[in-house]
């Protein structure tokens, strides 16, 4: 009987079933990436390697969102909910048409190596562009709605998500195949580990090992960080990173050959190799190094994770998925939706919304006004249409547009042969000739990523410091000098410090691929702007911490009130929210938010929390948050709940415990801080409030 075809019996049963059907031989076969068919048993060939990070990547054709750091700008747990739903819904549709064509490729599966939960400690990773900002609740909070997107609620997983980079993961890219993350008991259990463990709580199927060292162990290799796993009852497969086992061996030293590094890595809880390392793993097997069961075990755990995504069902619901829904009107309207809600207003002195009929020639200048790749970020797929800053513009406004590329993004020249700043004069006679400059800067996934991904002029995809780019810098004080209405945008995954006097302030992030049309509504007046940073934004990367200290000492706002220019959950709106009637009911609150402006928008009601304990960080923490929208003068009363955990602190053993003997939660629209207040001209209110019993 072939249990293994018979969705009556448990995923596990099915996929142990099918693993003693395998030689061993063809069981660790089984544990790299890109599976070989087993044509005895009609088991087609299995790429795990697949990406949905803001969008389905690098495979054709996909609706393509904002970056998820832009994501996490919205502070909406049921946007990134749909989102990872119509990543998962255009993945089944490419993976039903490919299959018939018999293209089981890398980027062509079910396994969706996405969210990215790292905590984005420091705003020089140029990797911090995919995570969801640097605050673990927020990240977890988010984290989990896209696991919930991506997986669905049904018995068939609709994809596979995966919780990575596991552990303590946050830079420097130059350094990470070697580099030692060292961490405390308590910045592991405060700071870098709770994300992680409430996604596999909500049931994530993959978590993936990340590059680096943990406290001496390699990641994908490491015994604490596996008992960790067991012990919040992961049920689905560990993944390497690609090629991080060859660092084992290669360049953390832990090994002498790869045989040893296939029986520490198998040994301590890894099932599926992202690379080739694996290749080894019969020699380690003939070499007595790894067991028969310890094989076995791995590999039940990948079948039974290609059993839950009903790929040797007969027929599931998805199959039925059609090809259209790929970048359809319904899911590209979605992004434009996101993009609109992303964006954070930094600065605004009330030229903005810009009335229209006031200019007759708006001059568009600078590296990003027309680029697409200012739109995507990076992890990327392929969107059928896109609207740049430029052609956003372009369509909004009835006068005269004049655009100059201004320079390049960082070399000092756009045209080989040409002198340095050879686009310099254009952009200042288009200025010269305008009644209002919109300066397009910035960076792109070019430059700012994934070592080996984007390109090695600065850091391996980190930054060095928080300034635009040489070019960019003359570019944007020579246009200064003009003495014309200036507004800059900024596409950058996390902190640009570039502010030069400028009217107003828009960080774009990397907006998707509608950027430009949710720009030009923004900047109309079609819409409030209504993003908050899910990051600090810092003055200073001279007065940061070492990049490579992973200590949470004056890092984030949780931890630091030093250095800041603009603090997280930071964001302007066209209009102005109040909030009152804080009440508390156990661990309830319920809160009155009304816009008392002239214009709707949509605002974040965010809650703090503040323990009174000697382990507790010194700043309130975030503890909940809900988008609202508000018509002007409405007011809508809003109830959240704190979560049990929010009461607790962690000691510097990593042992977490409620120990506060008061406790204050603030309600507001932005952080319970001094600059906050200043920036935005509201106050957070606040109440006593205690854990339940």
């Amino acid at each position: 009987m072939e249990k293994y075809r018979d969705p009556s019996f448990s995923a596990l049963e099915r996929a142990e079933d099918l693993t003693d059907r395998l030689t061993i031989e063809e069981q660790a076969a089984q544990l790299i990436y890109d599976a070989p068919a087993i044509e005895r048993l009609g088991i087609p060939a299995y790429n795990w390697w697949n990406e949905g990070l803001h969008g389905l990547a690098r495979a054709g054709t996909a609706t393509m969102f904002p970056q998820a750091i832009a994501m996490a700008a919205l502070f909406d747990e049921d946007a990134i909910v749909k989102e990872g739903e119509v990543v998962s819904v255009e993945a089944r549709a490419k993976y039903n048409e490919y299959s018939k064509h018999g293209d089981r490729d890398i980027y062509k599966g079910l396994s969706i190596w996405s969210p990215n939960i790292n905590i984005f400690r420091d705003p020089r990773w140029g990797r911090g562009q995919e995570t969801y900002g640097e605050d673990p609740y927020l990240t977890a909070v988010l984290g989990r709605a896209f696991v919930k997107g991506l997986q669905g609620d049904k018995e068939i997983l609709r994809t596979a998500a995966c919780a990575k980079h596991y552990a303590v993961h946050s830079g420097p890219e130059a350094d990470r195949h070697s580099f030692n993350a060292k961490v405390t008991p308590k910045d592991l259990e405060e700071t870098y580990l709770p994300a992680f463990r409430t996604l596999v709580e909500a049931g994530v199927e993959i978590v993936m090992g990340a590059y680096n060292r943990v406290n001496d162990e390699a990641a994908c290799a490491s015994r604490m960080l596996s008992e960790k796993l067991k012990e919040w009852g992961f049920d689905g497969h560990f993944v390497s990173d690609y090629g991080a086992l060859d660092d084992i061996h290669l360049h953390h030293g832990l090994t002498m050959f790869p045989e040893d590094t296939c029986a520490l890595s198998l040994k301590t809880g890894l099932d599926l190799n992202a690379g080739r390392t694996f290749n080894a793993l019969m020699s380690a097997y003939e070499d007595g190094k790894v067991t028969k069961e310890e094989i076995r075990n791995a590999c039940v755990h990948v079948m039974r994770t290609r059993i839950r995504m009903g790929l040797l069902d007969e027929h599931t619901e998805y199959d039925d998925i059609p090809y259209s829904v790929l970048a359809c009107k319904e899911h590209k309207d979605f992004a434009l939706e996101c993009s609109r809600k992303s964006m954070v207003l930094l600065k605004n002195n009330g030229i903005l919304p810009l009335q229209a009929d006031k200019y007759q020639t708006i001059g568009v200048i600078g590296p990003n006004a027309n680029s697409r790749q200012a739109l995507e970020g990076n992890y990327n797929g392929t969107p059928d249409r896109y609207i740049t800053f430029l052609e956003g513009i372009q369509d909004a406004f009835d006068g005269r547009v004049l655009y100059a590329e201004g320079c390049h993004l960082f070399k000092d020249r756009v045209s080989g042969l040409a002198r340095a700043n050879d686009r310099l004069a254009e952009a200042e006679t288009v200025a010269e000739h305008s009644d209002l400059v919109i300066l397009c800067v910035g960076l792109d996934a070019g430059i700012e990523g994934e070592e080996g991904d984007a390109g090695n002029e600065f850091a391996s995809g980190d930054k060095i410091d928080l300034r635009l780019p040489e070019p960019q810098r003359l570019l944007v004080s020579r246009i200064m000098e003009k003495g014309k209405p200036v507004i800059i945008v900024t596409a950058a995954g996390s902190a640009i410090n570039n502010e030069a006097g400028a009217d107003a302030l828009i960080h774009a992030w990397y907006p998707g691929q509608f950027g430009g049309q949710a720009l030009a509504e923004i900047l109309f007046g079609k819409i409030s702007p209504s993003g908050k940073l899910p990051v600090t934004f810092y003055e200073n990367a001279d007065l940061l911490p070492d990049f490579r200290d992973y200590s949470m000492c004056n890092r984030t706002y949780r931890y630091t009130r030093e250095n800041i220019l603009y603090p997280f959950g930071y964001g302007l709106t066209y209009s102005r929210t109040e909030c009152s009637n804080l009440k508390v009911n156990g661990n309830t609150i319920q809160v009155d938010i009304q816009n008392i402006g002239n214009t709707d928008t949509d605002d974040v009601l965010q809650v703090y929390l503040k323990d009174d304990s000697d382990c507790a960080a010194p700043y309130p923490v975030l503890c909940g948050f809900q988008r609202v929208s508000l018509e002007a003068g409405e007011r809508k009363t809003i109830s959240l709940d704190v979560p049990a955990k929010a009461f607790e602190s962690v000691d510097d053993n990593g042992v977490r415990a409620v120990r506060g003997q008061h406790y204050t939660v603030y309600a507001g629209t932005c952080q319970p801080d001094a600059l906050s207040e200043k920036l935005t001209g509201t106050s957070c209110i606040s109440a006593e409030i205690q854990p339940l019993k």
